[in-house]
């Protein structure tokens, strides 16, 4: 496996990292080009969750994919966070459909996995890559950054369905604009097919999240697969015991772990259309 660092430059003239674990070629395969999963990990915009990085990118490695984990701003960068963040992801798709035979990757198999926040990101930058005024004033076309499918793990989609409040010093770091803060408002029949889990009892974002992006793929006639697991809390990721914090074992959750292999079928059964 090939694991290096790249600097791309989003829509809007920001740079930002992304992290590549590639398979090398191992021969005359079947099938010579891989699915790509794009990680957004979470961390409440003032970090990024390690567990929702590379242990992710690496699983999704174990089941034929390429992957990367992708940077974006948080609340401490300069600048705002949107809609950056979310032209972070269009870039990401973009550059790896451009170059998708130097990465053995099929340009038609990119699919989107983010995390809580890391949701929200996912999330806008699908109503963004559909939406004239965006791509107008940001000089993008939705067929070359839009991704085929998304997985949202316990996603924000809503910024006012939070299960606490937000520090006086960061408001001014809540954007505005109704269509940003909630996700759910950009969702059209051209978002992807969607993936979704979450915790019935997450304390931080609330399930409501889920319910609400769930109706608005329902109205708009959007394939999607969900899972509400009875517990789990937030932040679980792959359910591993391997991957708990001390003094936060209720992250172990073999249950809710479940999510990464009906994915998987998931993706199977999308793909075999």
């Amino acid at each position: 496996m090939k694991k290096n660092e790249i600097e791309l430059t989003n829509f809007n003239g920001r740079k930002f990292k992304i992290h590549p674990y590639m398979l090398a070629s191992i021969g005359d395969l079947v099938t010579p080009q891989h699915p790509l999963a794009i990680v957004i990990p979470g961390g409440s915009f003032d970090h990024l969750s390690k567990r929702e990085g590379e242990p992710v990118a690496l699983a999704f490695n174990n089941c034929g994919f390429n992957s990367v984990v992708m940077e974006y701003n948080l609340v401490q960068d300069d600048g705002d966070i949107y809609p950056d963040a979310g032209l972070d992801v269009l870039t990401t798709v973009k550059y790896f459909r451009d170059h998708a035979s130097d990465y053995q990757i099929d340009p038609e198999k990119i699919v989107t996995i983010g995390f809580s926040a890391g949701g929200h990101v996912a999330s806008f930058a699908n109503s963004i890559a559909n939406s004239s005024k965006y791509q107008n004033e940001f000089g993008f076309k939705s067929s070359t950054v839009l991704p085929n499918k998304t997985i949202l793990g316990y996603p924000l989609i809503n910024l006012d369905k939070i299960g606490f409040a937000i520090p006086d010093d960061e408001e001014d770091k809540v954007p505005g604009d109704e269509f940003v803060k909630d996700s759910a408002l950009g969702v059209t029949s051209k978002t992807p097919a969607t993936f979704i889990f979450h915790a019935w009892d997450d304390p931080i974002v609330l399930v409501t999240n889920t319910l609400e992006y769930l109706d608005a793929l329902h109205k708009n006639k959007v394939s999607c697969e969900a899972h509400l697991f009875n517990r789990g809390g937030h932040g679980f990721s792959l359910g591993r015991e391997d991957m708990t914090i001390k003094g936060r074992e209720w992250q172990a959750n073999p249950h809710a772990a479940h999510w990464f292999e009906l994915a998987q079928e998931w993706l199977t059964s999308e793909w075999s259309k």
